[in-house]
């Protein structure tokens, strides 16, 4: 016989509460357990046909019930039902999302809902990154349009004014030198000596390559500099230990104020095996906020280069076994839909 909802929630009751405690389950527990609002009398009917249809059984009389193997079967295929549906909507709803910063803000929530924990989600960083092509053009008389391409992607645009107005095959030079000089470097390589090398070769329009280089310097900080996004701040109030008036401050402030958890990423991020599923205990944090959590974090990559942290926060007594699959499973995600050819 197929199980209606209410039975489903009750046997699903029945089987959480003993997994739980490991003592036989009665009506009145189910009753408090499930917001079902039955009485004990209508919750004992419904377990009496979950017994007879062999779902639940009594260890011995008077006592409470304990799932059957065909108990533990059904709550079992439950579970994989749920989490290859939850796989998907997580899929389905990382892959609609447009905008990056949107996405990793969504992963940060789902994260949150799945685990009942706090997590975080880091922008991709890409160390050292390099320039594409700088591309000049003449806006008018006086103005010149510098737009600077780096990894990633990210582009700035420098508006330059000059005193006097450039020729097309002026403007030409320019862009070879600038991109025979500079693509593929990092802001290391570009030292002294190459831009006084520059300088000399651009002879009376140095000067717009002085603001060029200002540009360089401020797109390559921009694609350089962290995001971090939240979720599930609130979860760490569910947990009792973590519940002192003081001590939840000090947590929140950590969550609120997320330029303290960049060292903790940066940590991350610099680890010969940082591709790897990283465990910080208590104080083997760098931030003393969380000195009485636990974070768990682990990293994704893009196709460019680009790697990024996503971190859960819980108690000590978190469970570590759930999270770094999550953590697993969520990066591997994350790497196709990064990845992925179009």
């Amino acid at each position: 016989m197929e199980l209606d909802e209410r039975k489903q929630k009750i046997l699903q009751a029945v089987i959480a509460n003993y997994l739980e405690t490991g003592e036989p389950v009665g009506s009145r527990t189910i009753s408090k357990y499930t917001d079902l609002n039955l009485s004990s009398a209508t919750i004992r009917n419904e377990m009496a046909d979950l017994e007879e249809m062999g779902y639940i059984i009594q260890p011995y009389t008077s006592a409470g019930r304990i799932p059957s193997d065909l108990g533990y079967r059904f709550y079992v295929d439950q579970l994989m039902q749920e989490k290859e549906a939850d796989q998907e909507e997580r899929k389905e709803l990382l892959v609609r999302v447009d905008r990056m910063e949107k996405m990793l803000e969504q992963v940060a929530t789902v994260l949150a809902t799945n685990t009942n924990y706090a997590t975080l989600v880091t922008s991709p960083q890409l160390k050292e990154s390099k320039l594409k092509f700088i591309q000049v053009s003449q806006v008018d008389e006086h103005e010149l349009l510098a737009v600077i391409v780096v990894e990633g992607n990210v582009v700035k645009n420098q508006m330059i004014y000059t005193e006097n107005s450039l020729k097309n095959e002026e403007v030409l030079k320019l862009n070879i030198l600038l991109n025979s000089f500079l693509q593929g470097l990092t802001l290391k390589d570009i030292n002294l000596e190459l831009v006084h090398t520059m300088k000399v070769q651009a002879g009376m329009h140095a000067s717009i390559l002085e603001e060029i280089f200002q540009g360089i310097v401020e797109a390559i900080h921009d694609v350089d500099e962290v995001e971090v996004y939240t979720g599930g701040t609130a979860n760490i109030l569910r947990y009792p230990e973590l519940g002192d008036r003081e001590q939840t401050s000090r947590l929140l402030d950590a969550l609120v104020e997320k330029k303290e958890l960049t060292k903790l990423l940066d940590d991350t991020m610099t680890r010969e095996d940082k591709h790897g599923i990283q465990v910080y205990i208590g104080t083997e944090t760098s931030n003393q906020n969380l000195k009485d959590c636990s974070v768990v974090t682990a990293t994704y990559e893009m196709e460019e280069g680009g790697t990024g942290t996503i971190g859960i926060i819980g108690p000590k007594r978190m469970d570590y076994k759930k999270v770094v699959k999550t953590l697993k499973n969520l990066t591997g995600e994350l790497d196709d839909i990064f990845n992925k050819k179009t």
